[in-house]
């Protein structure tokens, strides 16, 4: 493999990488705020 080959595929998997990351904390936030409006909601009815 070239060179440039592999800097173009190193380049596209930091990408990729970089895209789950971004895909992925925004899940966990939204799973987090989701509980937290569960609790929320649980304590009113206490």
């Amino acid at each position: 493999m070239s060179s440039k080959k592999a800097m173009r595929q190193a380049q596209k998997q930091a990408y990729a990488k970089h895209r789950s990351n971004i895909t992925n904390s925004r899940f966990e936030l939204k799973k987090n705020d989701f509980n937290k409006t569960k609790d929320r909601k649980k304590k009113k009815k206490d």
